[in-house]
């Protein structure tokens, strides 16, 4: 299944790894490497149409030229609090990466996304952003983060998660149309509770030990 806008990363490591995820006799800490693992995963993709440029080096032998990344580095943005599952991979892969922290949750009777927290570089204006949630969901929560950031100068957005739901997916494009998405799976659809079906469960609650 496939979106205007969504790039689902069906890489065999990638779906292997989510199948494991998805086992409700999955303990804790295999889930937490797992998200872990999957994050670094789904960072190389989402990257791979970064600006490069030519530099001049000095080899052990002989001076070349080779190539880097152009612009300032990236911002990677956890929604808090199952965001940051993704973190440690993604910062293996890019460690000079900047960090932007977004504390919402989910109001359990309106299920609106509610904010407690937000500290970001003031620079994200000269930065791309990727905003960094296992799951899209209701997707109240990655539009109100997205829009936070929007107002703080982000420009360039890119939003990354484990798992979307067809209705998440309608509803973070059409609030914020310039923001692809990647996932590794669009999954059926959405419960009455919000959960998505077949899904993994709660990320932050696996990830943490308190499902």
């Amino acid at each position: 299944m496939s979106m205007e806008g969504v790039t689902v990363v069906d890489h065999p490591l990638v779906q292997h790894k989510l199948t494991l995820m998805r086992d409700k006799q999955r303990s804790t800490k295999g889930f937490r490497q797992l998200l872990n693992e999957i994050g670094m995963l789904l960072c190389y993709e989402v990257t791979r149409d970064l600006p490069m440029e030519r530099i001049e080096i000095d080899t052990p032998l002989t001076r070349t030229e080779g190539v880097q990344i152009a612009g300032k580095k990236l911002v990677f943005a956890p929604i808090l609090r199952a965001g940051v599952g993704f973190l440690d991979g993604m910062l293996t892969l890019v460690p000079a990466a900047r960090v932007a922290h977004i504390g919402l949750y989910r109001d359990p009777e309106s299920l609106q996304a509610v904010e407690y927290y937000f500290k970001a570089p003031s620079d994200l204006a000269d930065r791309m952003v990727l905003v960094l949630d296992p799951m899209l969901a209701t997707a109240n929560s990655a539009v109100a983060a997205i829009e936070r950031l929007k107002e703080r100068g982000a420009k360039d957005l890119r939003f990354v998660c484990l798992l979307a739901a067809p209705e998440g997916i309608e509803r973070l494009r059409s609030a914020h149309p310039d923001v692809h998405i990647w996932t590794a799976s669009i999954d059926e659809r959405l419960n009455e509770h919000g959960y998505i079906v077949p899904g993994l469960g709660d990320a932050g609650d696996r990830m943490y030990g308190t499902r």
